[in-house]
């Protein structure tokens, strides 16, 4: 059993999403089963919640085995996570935080794998931050995209707006907005498809999804930017994209990063 508060208004289906990565998983099967419990009652829908209700969830032990991510590297500074596709950062934060307090660094969309770091300290908190924000910590990604693209290897420069209302951003050429750099390198092609190993210069949102679908190769997958006619032919409902790589050129108390290569063990699936 688990056992979480809400701290404010929620559904209880978000508050899931983002509290219990294990239960995400199954959230339509332990509603029907009504294994799932407000204030001690049981619950068959997906219903609100205001702060201070208590959910447990009732996972059996297979289910409670679905972490929705691994651990790759942890002392006593930071927690190095390796994140499955289709759970929030949210709730592997949630889970990370359960053996002490942890800081949030930065998030990946719910349907990209990969790399994501924590600090376990400020003095940590602050030293990843400042690596963040002055492009001390390099992101490497893969992904497949659909056609080809016309370099082979090239370092894309365009504007991206937000549009907080659509959840969505823009990418344009026109000098509005805030400055995108995207490097990206061929590594195959076939099908239709290629695959490209992309570095981020800037980390802005869905910048990589968002400048290669501007570029005209859209990631394989992805629901928002993408291809759908490809989608649906290939009954893709995830962005093909994983967080591969990521190098820390740590300063401080975190000097000992420097030179440490952190590398997902999620591959692309075969489509």
């Amino acid at each position: 059993m688990k056992e979480y508060v809400a701290e404010g208004q929620d559904t209880l289906k978000n508050f899931t999403d983002n509290r219990c990565a294990p239960a995400s998983f199954c959230f339509r099967a332990l509603l029907k089963a009504r294994e799932i419990r407000v204030n001690g009652q049981k619950v068959s829908a997906d219903v609100p919640l205001k702060a201070g209700d208590t959910v447990r969830y009732y996972l059996t032990p297979a289910q409670e085995r679905k972490r929705g991510f691994t651990v790759v590297y942890e002392d006593e500074n930071v927690l190095v996570a390796d994140k499955d596709d289709g759970v929030n950062s949210e709730a592997v934060f949630s889970a990370v935080s359960e053996a002490g307090e942890r800081f949030f660094i930065h998030r990946l969309d719910r349907n990209t794998a990969g790399l994501m770091i924590f600090a376990k300290n400020r003095a940590a908190e602050r030293e990843l931050l400042a690596a963040f924000r002055e492009r001390r910590a390099e992101k490497t990604y893969l992904t497949r995209v659909v056609g080809r693209m016309k370099e082979k290897h090239a370092v894309a420069e365009a504007y991206l707006e937000k549009d907080e209302a659509a959840a969505r951003v823009f990418v344009s050429a026109k000098p509005c907005g805030e400055k995108i750099v995207t490097e990206y390198e061929v590594l195959s092609e076939a099908n239709g498809a290629s695959v490209l190993k992309v570095t981020l210069h800037t980390g802005k949102t869905h910048q990589i999804r968002a400048h290669l679908a501007y570029l005209g190769c859209p990631v394989a997958g992805d629901n928002k930017y993408g291809n759908e006619e490809y989608n649906r032919a290939h009954h893709l409902s995830r962005q093909r994209l994983i967080a591969k790589e990521l190098q820390i050129s740590g300063r401080g108390v975190l000097s000992y990063l420097s030179g440490k290569k952190f590398v997902s063990a999620r591959e692309l699936p075969t489509d």
